[in-house]
Formats: C-alpha cells, structure tokens, sequence
C-alpha cells in the first residue's frame, strides 16, 4: 500500500520519520469514543440531507448509481453564510521560517478538546486514482458539517472494493504516513480573526479551523498529497491535462496551468467542435512522472464555478452538490438552484466524473507540451519558449494582471504583474523543486513549452476562439514559429491584429517592465521567508538575457 497506517510497536515512537507533535496532536482525536466512522457514499448522503440547513433540491443526480448513490438521490445545496473562498492569509505552513510548532500543536490540541462535547464523524478516501500513485487521506469533522464531509468524499475517491484492490497493489511509498485532516468550521480565536489552516506537509496532517468553505478541505487535502508527490519523483500539478488522439495515429498530451480565471478548466474540457478525438486526465490535479512523463489524476470529480452556468444548461446535469448559490421553484413547483453568482460572488459545485465522457485516470504516453496561461498585456497571444531554464522560470514567475476590484497602496504600479509560481498557492515545499522538476521535463524529456496570452494583448481582448486556433495549429504541426525580434529563446506565431511592433519604443519600454516585474520577484525569493523559495542562479540569469536582448 502506498501509505502507512498501522505499525509494529517497536516502530511506533521518535525514531519513526513519520510521527511529529503536530501530526500526534492531529491524528490522536480520531480514536475517540465521541467519533463515528462514516463508511460509505450512501451514509454520508443521508447525513447531508439530513443535516440542518441542506436544500435538498428536486434536481436528481444523473446516473446515481455509477457515482455509488441510491437511484433517487437528488442535488444538495449548501451554503456557508457570508464565507464564499478561500483565505490565503489564514495558512500556517510547519517547516517555514518563523512558523513555531509548539505554539500551533498547543492552538490545535485545545481546538481538538474543544470538539469532545461534538459527536465527530470519521471518513475515508483516496487521492490518486493509480496504482503508480494513491494515497489514503482520513478527515474528522464535527456533526453539522455533512455536507462538507459528502462533498470530500465525492471530490475524492471514496472507498470501494475496486479501488481497495487497487490500493493494495499500489507502489509503497517509503516513510510516508497517510494523511490526515482536523476540522472544527466552528471554531473561532482572536490571533486568527480569518480561521487557521495549519500544515504539517512532511508528515502529511492539517488542522482546518474556522473553515466553512469546502474548498478549503480540498484544496487542503491536495496540499498534502502534492507535498507527498513532490518527495516521490513527481512534478505536483494545479493544472488540466488532455490528450488529442488524432486521425494519423498520433497522440498529443498538453498539460495547461493558469490562475483561477484564465481559462484553464475551459481549454481542458474544450471539444474543438469535435474536430477532434479527445480524452480528459483532470482540470485541476494531477502529477506527472519524473521517470517517465506519465501522468496520474488525484481526483475523480470537479469542482467548477457555477458563474456560467445558466440553469437550463446541460452541464448542470451532472451537478452533484452545490455550495453558495441560490435557490426558487420553478413552473412545476420543483426546488431548483439559481446560478450565474447572482446570490454572490464565487459559487461552486461538485460536479460528477461524468461530465467528461472521455475521461481516464492515467496517461501512460508521456506530455509533449505545457502551456503557461498568463494575462500579460505585453505579451501576444503565443510564444514558444526553447530554453529549458526560460521555459521554467516563466513558469516559476506565471503572471496576471491586477483586477480593478483591488486597492493598491500609494506608489504601487497598477500595471505591475501579479505572480503565483506555477499556478499553485498550495505549494508547501521549496520552489527550487518545481523549477528544478519543470526544468528537467523540458530539458531531458523535450517537452516543449508555450505561453498563451488569455487576456488581452495590449486593448485587445484575445478570444476563446483565438486561443483555441492556435492551439490546434500547434497540436496539428501547422504553426508557423520563427524568431520574435533579437530574442535567441522566444520564438513568435503571428497571430493576426495581435502582431506586437518591436519598433514602438513605448511597448517594447512595456514589455521590458512586464520582464523586470519577473525579476524582481525572483530576487525576492532569496530573501523573503529566509530564502525558502530561493530559486537557483539560472533561473534568474534566463530572465535576465530576455532583457539585455531588448535593449
């Protein structure tokens, strides 16, 4: 099995890699007499239902019985009050600088006495859905909580005989514990007005407090399996991952990775009208190979913004729960939901493996392309990169631009780029091992490597329609790349009213700001958090040609 859950005595003490003060502390509440262990699909729905405050809408679950429900099971909407997102500023990361154990191990143990009183309940599930790669991941979660607990185990693979058999053929993973998760959404404690999301990553546990918000248990799972990934020979993935099967015989494998927004799910789940033959790994999680280029996907379902997603819109078919929407009746007096963020901003839902007919949970054939989704106005709408240090670091420096919706301090430039490395901000280990793992994929597997614009190239909005074009001349072998301007590792595809003017002093000056906003953050990096994420001296010398070559 991949994961250890049970040891011989002489096994079980300090010399173990596996146990830590933090994990003891987590892991110890899951014995308790006040806790019942939940087993199957099917309870964990009858206790969401059941649970106060769950709309149990009249939308029925399409093909219940292949996601392991009862034929009537129907949509559970559950909302959590003013919290609809994830809060960034509330994680506690052990092993940072200037993060102190004792003093978080003493916070969780009285969060842990706090819920004696609570009956808890107890669920399994597994996060990989390979024999190359699973992992078993255990959550505690207080009565009153169902339908965050029902959705984990959706989002998850929830245990049956199959993928039991498969775990127990699965590689082992050496000095690797399972994971295990603490939650208490009611608690409350005046050093963390915004809750408290504390990771032990290297001994895979995590205490969630004053959480409501279900994505923060999946996003908070997914930490901890991408950390487990990471020390085991895989470059750990927040992104979508698709393979065109064309007519020629040839398989394409693109791997794309953007921030929430910049089309990711959308270019993971686009069907080109058809045009092609294609089959889906995931939108959002996944791992890649190191030794091989193969790829596993860390999670059976979805969980999708419900913005655009009108009601009568077919996706909605395969909804499984929702959380923060609305609800009315419709003109048969049936419970329905109300999207398209009318109640608030970032409504979701649990959406069934279903939803991608062609959907597998490995690719063994090996990725041939990554694409880094950025919206970079200086930037046109594609650019191949060929250097395999360039093509990381822009990875490790993957860029938006600001929304008008923040405030920015006096002095801040509002055109300065805002960077989240890889598009992952749940990464708990050094980014030195994501450059270095990207680095080696392009470097030792050719995997070439794209940025696509998907914002807007100087005022110009880039469409779907555009991105989706260039996509498919690069999948098809008809993309023209050659040589952009004086740069000896960027390599242009003109793309027509999108033809950037190396002539125009003002957005060539633009341009070499945008590259300079990259550079800043990677100085930053050897110093902030004491250098945790200091990233090695080529990294920022690639960045820095791209500069001189401006001149």
């Amino acid at each position: 099995m991949a994961t250890q859950a049970k040891f011989p005595r002489e096994q079980i003490g300090s010399n173990n890699p596996i146990f830590s003060q933090i994990r003891t502390t987590i892991e110890t509440p899951f014995y308790g007499n006040n806790v019942v262990k939940v087993t199957s699909l099917k309870e964990a729905y009858k206790l969401a239902a059941a649970s106060p405050g769950t709309i149990v809408t009249d939308m029925p679950v399409y093909n219940p019985e292949a996601i392991g429900l009862d034929s009537d099971a129907k949509v559970l909407l559950f909302n959590d009050g003013a919290v609809s997102g994830r809060a960034a500023s509330a994680r506690r990361i052990i092993g940072e600088p200037g993060v102190n154990t004792a003093e978080y191990a003493l916070k969780i143990s009285e969060a842990v006495y706090q819920t004696r009183y609570k009956k808890m309940y107890h669920a399994e599930v597994y996060v990989g859905l390979h024999e190359d790669f699973m992992v078993k991941a255990h959550l505690l979660i207080p009565e009153g909580q169902e339908n965050i607990m029902y959705s984990w185990m959706l989002n998850f693979q929830y245990i049956t005989d199959e993928y039991f058999n498969m775990y127990q053929r699965s590689k082992k993973l050496e000095h690797e514990g399972d994971i295990y998760v603490f939650s208490d959404p009611t608690w409350s404690h005046p050093d963390h007005p915004m809750g408290l999301t504390c990771f032990d990553p290297e001994h895979n546990c995590a205490a969630l407090l004053g959480m409501r918000y279900f994505g923060e248990h999946k996003k908070g799972t997914l930490t901890l399996a991408w950390a487990i990934a990471n020390r085991n020979g895989y470059a750990s993935c927040h992104g979508g991952q698709k393979r065109y099967n064309l007519a020629d015989g040839r398989k394409f494998v693109a791997g794309v990775f953007g921030l929430s927004g910049s089309g990711k799910s959308t270019i993971t789940h686009a069907r080109h009208n058809d045009k092609y033959d294609i089959t889906v790994l995931h939108d959002d999680a996944f791992v890649i190979s190191t030794v091989d280029g193969s790829s596993v996907a860390l999670e059976p379902a979805y969980f999708d913004k419900t913005q655009d997603y009108p009601l009568t819109f077919e996706d909605n078919k395969y909804l499984l729960t929702v959380q923060n929407n609305g609800a009315t009746v419709d003109e048969n007096g049936k419970v329905v939901i109300v999207t398209e963020d009318i109640r608030n901003g970032n409504g979701r839902a649990v959406k069934s493996k279903l939803w991608s007919p062609n959907r597998v949970d490995k690719f063994d054939e090996p990725v041939n392309a990554i694409f880094w989704l950025m919206k970079d106005p200086t930037l046109p709408p594609v650019v191949k990169l060929k250097g395999a240090e360039l093509a990381s670091v822009m990875g490790a420096t993957l860029a938006t631009k600001r929304t008008t919706a923040e405030r920015l301090a006096p002095g801040v430039d509002p055109n300065a780029l805002v960077v989240e490395p890889y598009a992952n901000p749940f990464r708990t280990y050094p980014l030195a091992d994501d450059y270095n793992k990207f680095k080696a994929l392009f470097q030792d597997r050719n995997v070439d490597c794209y940025i696509l614009n998907t914002g807007s190239f100087l005022d110009k909005k880039v469409t779907p329609a555009v991105t989706l074009g260039v996509l498919e001349a690069i999948i098809e072998g008809t993309a023209n790349f050659k040589p952009w301007g004086n740069f000896s590792d960027i390599e242009i595809m003109e793309v027509e009213g999108y033809v950037p003017d190396l002539n125009d002093a003002e957005y060539v000056d633009q341009l070499k700001k945008r590259m300079e906003d990259r550079i800043r953050f990677v100085e930053s990096r050897a110093t902030e958090k004491g250098g945790f994420d200091k990233l090695p001296d080529d990294a920022l010398a690639a960045l820095k040609k791209v500069v001189s070559e401006l001149k």
